[in-house]
């Protein structure tokens, strides 16, 4: 949360807009002061005592009230496209909510001494990932019987637990990050893990070995009385809401008309581009560039073998170069960092009529709504999903229209 203390900007963590705190200022960067709440003089009606240390991760909202969360998130997506975007809403956009606990169905632990756990913001401490409540009681005790399995037969070159499970949580997932080679005898001994349904370990998915069961789990996605099914690699990026996932994909591939021709840009393992495909009939062309979606989006649109898709394994950068077939529309998911200058300035040559720009940034989100809007498009629509309930982040979903 922003204060002001004698002009001087201060990012306040532990606060709710409103209240009157205390604050100890704990670092000083060019032209602001980054503090933590020691006492509430004048809470806010919205503070609620958290069910977790608001640091320990994915939590930093955990004080506040969710429907005030809700609306916090509306605030900042509004603030981002006036502020950075210089596009002014009459409203933030209605952020669409989820249930705040078992939500992920991806996460990321650390191990250290011998336990597992998220990092505590700004720091190497761990916390109990179980207290956040983010993941599913089952996939906890997974996790635990993991780490003491790889503790009993000494690996300290684990460092890492990627885990993938899907919507259901029939299906999970862990590679295990290693900083140097680990025999596979003793990797053989983590095998017996309950509720794992794969385990693989080393680096990248290229070189990752199985250690055991498939490193792949499916997700299957209903839109319209029509399903998609997607199988993805633990190591591959997938939207990590289980309860959000199909609202997600009805609000992209709802866009879309028949028949379209539909270009997808960073399509990762194909979740718009296989669903328009199917979902709308429309012919597709699907571009990622990472090696370990690529691979899961070619085998996602060979299994779709109705649809008229093709997937294409490059950068985005060097596709757009080569002027492909003017797409009807332009679906676009980028990392956190948003579209390069290349790629976005690539895409907006290509003129399609319909721009739909999903992201996970608020800040990258209007950044390149800005350069839309010179390029020639207007925004048309914009939503918000809650993929991340007691975080600061939001999904937007942006219909832009040339």
């Amino acid at each position: 949360m922003i204060g002001r203390v004698d002009g001087q900007v201060v990012f306040v963590g532990g606060a709710i807009p409103g209240e009157r705190v205390k604050a100890r200022v704990e670092r000083i960067a060019t032209g602001v002061a980054y503090a933590h709440v020691v006492s509430i003089d004048e809470p806010s009606v919205d503070r609620r005592e958290p069910f977790v240390d608001p640091p320990c991760g994915g939590c930093l909202y955990a004080h506040i009230s969710y429907e005030r969360q809700l609306a916090l998130k509306a605030e900042v997506i509004a603030d981002g496209f006036g502020r950075i975007g210089r596009i002014t809403l009459a409203n933030g956009p209605e952020v669409v909510a989820s249930p705040d606990h078992g939500y992920r169905t991806r996460a990321r632990l650390h191990l250290r001494g011998g336990r597992s756990g998220f990092f505590r913001e700004g720091s190497h401490d761990l916390c109990s990932a179980r207290a956040t409540r983010q993941l599913l009681p089952a996939s906890c005790d997974a996790i635990d019987e993991l780490t003491t399995a790889i503790r009993s037969i000494g690996a300290d070159a684990v460092h890492e637990l990627e885990l993938s499970e899907n919507v259901e949580a029939s299906e999970r997932v862990v590679h295990l990050t290693t900083t140097a080679r680990i025999e596979p005898v003793p990797l053989s001994r983590l095998t017996g893990t309950a509720g794992l349904t794969g385990l693989t370990a080393g680096g990248a998915s290229s070189t990752a070995l199985t250690v055991s069961g498939d490193p792949i789990v499916t997700d299957v996605v209903s839109v319209g009385g029509r399903s998609v099914s997607l199988g993805h690699h633990v190591l591959s990026f997938f939207q990590g809401n289980r309860y959000l996932l199909t609202g997600l994909v009805e609000r992209v591939v709802g866009e879309i008309g028949e028949g379209e021709r539909v270009l997808d840009l960073y399509a990762g393992v194909g979740l718009f581009a296989v669903s328009a495909a199917r979902i709308r009939g429309a012919r597709v062309t699907a571009v990622e560039g990472d090696r370990a979606a690529a691979m899961d989006l070619i085998r996602n649109s060979a299994a779709a073998s109705d649809a008229d898709l093709l997937p294409v394994h490059q950068s985005v950068e060097a596709f757009v170069l080569l002027r492909p077939p003017k797409p009807q529309t332009l679906i676009v998911d980028p990392p956190r960092t948003g579209m390069s200058r290349q790629a976005l300035a690539g895409a907006v040559s290509l003129g399609a009529h319909t721009i739909l720009y999903v992201s996970c940034d608020v800040a990258t989100a209007a950044r390149d709504a800005r350069r839309l809007t010179d390029a020639g498009y207007a925004l048309r629509r914009l939503d918000a999903f809650d993929l991340f309930p007691n975080t600061p982040h939001v999904e937007v979903v942006a219909t832009y229209e040339r």
